[in-house]
C-alpha cells in the first residue's frame, strides 16, 4: 500500500437513489484503477462490493462497503452506499466521515426523492460534493433537464463541466468544457480511447456552456472575479480554472457537474480525474471539533500524526471469522495494532487487536493507520457506532451521528424454545450493527418486538437471522410505529415519598411542560435556581423523564415532541437520593402527559409514484382512499409523476397494488418525511385494536 501523504489521500462516498447505478459506477472504478481485472455486473451477482447473499439476490445494496484503491498517484478510500430508503442510516454514516461524495443521478428520471434525502444529509455534514449525471445512453436520458432539478429540487448552484456528446444510444461521450475536446471511445471496455475536437454541431452549445461555467466560477471565487470584472479571462490558464473550482467545490459554494454511462464504460475514467481535482483531502476540512468530556469546553483536532489521537467509530460489522470489525475515521494522530485506546463516551480503556483495511468483505492486515484515514479494527467489544476512541491523557468526545427512528414494527417468535437463546444473541448482534433497527419486549403480549425503517429493512433482517444465525422465526403483520405527544401546555408535579421504617425517600420535582417542535424528541432544561433541588439530583430527574418517555399514557407508545422545564421543587437532608428524584421525575412527566391534551401521531411518508398516463385515473383514485394528500404531478418522459404526503399505516403491500392498477408498469417509492396527528376516528380503531391484542395476550 505505501504510504500516501495526505494531499494525495481522497476520502469519499457514491450516494444516490436507488438504481441510479451507485454500485455499476464503482465496479468501473475498480477495474480502472487496477483494483480488480473484470467488470462485475450487479444483475449477475457479482459486482465487488455487494458481497452479501442478500445484495446479490435482490440486485440492490444493502451495506455501505470501504475500498481502497489508486488513481494519478493518489490513494482513494471510496464508501459505496446503498440507495434505497430502508437501509439511509448507511448513507447517513458515511458522509459522516467523509471528506466529499460524488451524488450520482439517473439521466432518465432526474432528481428522485432519495436523491434529495442524500443530498440533504451531505447538507447536514457539510459535505463537499459533484455530480454524475449517469445512463446519458438509455431511451429519454435528458442532461439538461437533470442539471434544471439539481437548481430547482437541490437548491444548489450546478457548474456544468461537461455537456453529452449525442444521446440515448448514439451517446459517445463526454464533451470536455474546460478543455474543450470530445472523448471518443475505441473499445467496449473503454480503456482505449481519443480526445478529439468538439463536433460541429456542438460547437456553438457548448461554447454557451462555456460561458455558462466561467461565469458561475467568477461568482464562487474572488480570483476569477477579478479577471472576469476587468476583461481579462483570457490570462486565466486551465490550471487556474480548475484551482478555482475546487476552491469553490471544497467551501461548498458549488458542485461541478459531469455525465457519463457507467454501464457502457463512457465517462468514468474523467469522473476519477475530478475526484482527485475537485474533492478535498483531509487537510481541507476544518480540523473536527469535540468536547472534552473532563471539563465541557469546546476543543478540535488538528489532521496530523503528531496530534493526540482521536477517531470516531461510524460501523460495526460482524466478521464470521474475526468477530466484531469496528469501522474508524482517524481524525488526528496515529493508531498501532496492538495499542490500548479510551472510549470516552464509556470512559472505558480498550485493546485493538488488529488493524484492518477493508476490501468490501476482503481484509488486508497493516500495522498502523494515521490521521486523515479510514480502516477497521479487530478487538474493540464495547464500542458502539458513533463513539469516540482517543487518547486517554487528552481525552475528546465528538460529535456523535443522528440516527432516525423506526417505522416499522414486527413480532417475532422462535419456531422451537431451544432457539430462543440464539435469538436474542442474533437481535444483540444486528443492532450492534445497525443504530436504525431496535429490539424490544412487550410484557402486555409476551412478545419480542423488531422494528426498523421499512418492510425491505425487516425482511433482510430476518433473512440474515436465518442464514447467518441459523434462527427460524415466525412473525405477525407490520406494526406501524406509532407516538404520542401533548397538544397544550401545563404544569405538573412529581412527588416519590416513601417511608419504610428506616431511612425514607423524598423527591419532590414541578414542570413546566409543553409541546415541542415536530421531530425535536423530548428536550429536558431545568431552571432551577437557589438550590431548590441540589445539582448532582438533576440528572437523575432527567432519567427518569427519559425513562417515563418511553411510554406514553393513551395507549403504552413512546412520547415524542415534548418540551419539559424543570421549575421547582424541594428535597430532604436526610431521605432524598438518585431514585428518589428518578422517580418524581417519571411520575411528573406522566402527570404532564395526562394534563397535556395527550394525542396520537402517526408517521408521514413522502411519496413518489410513477405511472403510466392511462393509468392516472385509478392510481388518483387509490391513493386518496388511503389519505394520501396529492401535493404536485409532473411529466417525466411518457410517464406521470404524482408526489404527496400519505400516512405508513395505509401503505402496507401497495407494491402489488400499484402494479395491478398499471398492469406492472408502475412503480413506486416513499421515504419518511414527519410525524402527524391521527384523526379522531382511525385512533380510536388503533385504541380498539391494541385492547384486543393486550386481553389475547393475557388469556
Amino acid at each position: 500500500m505505501g504510504s500516501y501523504p495526505l494531499e494525495k489521500t481522497r476520502n469519499f462516498g457514491i450516494v444516490a437513489h436507488i438504481d441510479a447505478g451507485k454500485t455499476t459506477t464503482t465496479e468501473r472504478i475498480l477495474f480502472y484503477t487496477g483494483r480488480t481485472h473484470r467488470i462485475g455486473n450487479v444483475d449477475e451477482g457479482n459486482t465487488t462490493t455487494d458481497w452479501m447473499v442478500q445484495e446479490q439476490e435482490r440486485g440492490i445494496t444493502i451495506t455501505s462497503a470501504a475500498i481502497t484503491c489508486f488513481w494519478r498517484d493518489h490513494r482513494l478510500n471510496l464508501i459505496d452506499t446503498p440507495g434505497h430508503v430502508d437501509f439511509t442510516i448507511e448513507v447517513e454514516r458515511s458522509l459522516k466521515v467523509l471528506d466529499g461524495c460524488v451524488v450520482v443521478f439517473d439521466a432518465v428520471a432526474g432528481v428522485e426523492p432519495q436523491s434529495e434525502t442524500v443530498w440533504r444529509q451531505a447538507d447536514r455534514y457539510n459535505v463537499p460534493r459533484m455530480c454524475y449525471v449517469n445512463k446519458m445512453d438509455r431511451t429519454g436520458a435528458d442532461f439538461y433537464e437533470t442539471v434544471k432539478q439539481i437548481t430547482e429540487r437541490l437548491g444548489a448552484v450546478p457548474v456544468v463541466m461537461q455537456l453529452p456528446n449525442d444521446k440515448e444510444q448514439d451517446f459517445k461521450g463526454p464533451i470536455d468544457l474546460l478543455r474543450m475536446s470530445a472523448r471518443i471511445y475505441k473499445n467496449a471496455e473503454g480503456t482505449e480511447f481519443e480526445d478529439v475536437p468538439i463536433p460541429a454541431k456542438y460547437e456553438a452549445e457548448a461554447k454557451k456552456w462555456r460561458a455558462k461555467m466561467l461565469e458561475r466560477v467568477a461568482e464562487a471565487d474572488e480570483k476569477i472575479m477579478e479577471h472576469f470584472i476587468h476583461e481579462t479571462m483570457d490570462k486565466v490558464t486551465t490550471e487556474d480554472l480548475m484551482q478555482a473550482i475546487r476552491r469553490s467545490t471544497i467551501a461548498g459554494k458549488i458542485v461541478p457537474v459531469f455525465c457519463g454511462s457507467s454501464f457502457k464504460n463512457k465517462g468514468v475514467q474523467l469522473i476519477l480525474d475530478a475526484i482527485v481535482d475537485y474533492l478535498p483531502s483531509p487537510l481541507d476540512i476544518p480540523p473536527v471539533k469535540g468536547k472534552n468530556p473532563l471539563t465541557g469546553a469546546e476543543e478540535s483536532r488538528e489532521t496530523r500524526d503528531d496530534a493526540p489521537f482521536a477517531a470516531l467509530a461510524f460501523k460495526i460489522m460482524s466478521d464470521p471469522f474475526v468477530g466484531k470489525l469496528t469501522f474508524l475515521r482517524i481524525y488526528s494522530g496515529k493508531l498501532s495494532s496492538g495499542s490500548y485506546v479510551y472510549n470516552s463516551n464509556k470512559d472505558k480503556s480498550e485493546r485493538v487487536g488488529k488493524l484492518v483495511r477493508m476490501h468490501a468483505n476482503k481484509q488486508e492486515i497493516i500495522d498502523e493507520v494515521s490521521a486523515g484515514d479510514i480502516a477497521s479494527a479487530i478487538g474493540l467489544k464495547d464500542t458502539k457506532t458513533g463513539e469516540t476512541i482517543c487518547d486517554k491523557d487528552k481525552p475528546i468526545l465528538l460529535e456523535s451521528m443522528v440516527f432516525p427512528e423506526p417505522v416499522v414494527s414486527l413480532a417475532v417468535e422462535v419456531e422451537s424454545k431451544m432457539d430462543q437463546d440464539k435469538l436474542s444473541q442474533a437481535l444483540a448482534r444486528l443492532q450492534d450493527e445497525d443504530p436504525s433497527f431496535r429490539v424490544s419486549y412487550n410484557s402486555e403480549t409476551a412478545q419480542t418486538i423488531i422494528s426498523g425503517m421499512g418492510e425491505l429493512h425487516l425482511d433482510i433482517i430476518l433473512d440474515r437471522m436465518k442464514r447467518e444465525f441459523k434462527v427460524n422465526t415466525k412473525v405477525g403483520p407490520p406494526q406501524v410505529a406509532y407516538k404520542e405527544t401533548i397538544r397544550k401546555a401545563n404544569e405538573a408535579v412529581g412527588k416519590f415519598i416513601h417511608q419504610s421504617g428506616g431511612r425514607g425517600q423524598y423527591g419532590h420535582v414541578v414542570f413546566q411542560m409543553e409541546p415541542g417542535e415536530r421531530g425535536s424528541g423530548i428536550v429536558f432544561e431545568s431552571k432551577i435556581v437557589g438550590g431548590a433541588i441540589p445539582k448532582e439530583f438533576i440528572n437523575p430527574v432527567k432519567e427518569g423523564v427519559m425513562s417515563a418517555a418511553k411510554n406514553g399514557v393513551i395507549a403504552g407508545y413512546p412520547v415524542i415532541d415534548v418540551h419539559v422545564t424543570l421549575v421547582d421543587g424541594s428535597y430532604h437532608e436526610v431521605d432524598s437520593s438518585e431514585m428518589a428524584f428518578k422517580m418524581a421525575g417519571s411520575i411528573g412527566f406522566q402527570e404532564g402527559i395526562r394534563n397535556g391534551s395527550p394525542v396520537l401521531l402517526e408517521p408521514i411518508m413522502k411519496l413518489e409514484v410513477i405511472v403510466p398516463e392511462e393509468y392516472l385515473g385509478e392510481v388518483i383514485g387509490d391513493l386518496n382512499s388511503r389519505r394520501c394528500r396529492i401535493a404536485d404531478m409532473s411529466q417525466r418522459a411518457n410517464a406521470r409523476v404524482i408526489r404527496g404526503e400519505v400516512p405508513l399505516a395505509e401503505m402496507f403491500g401497495y407494491a402489488t397494488v400499484v402494479r395491478s392498477l398499471s398492469q406492472g408498469r408502475g412503480s413506486y417509492n416513499m421515504e419518511p418525511f414527519a410525524y402527524q396527528e391521527i384523526p379522531a376516528q382511525i385512533a380510536e380503531k388503533i385504541l380498539k385494536g391494541r385492547e384486543t391484542t393486550t386481553q389475547r395476550a393475557s388469556r
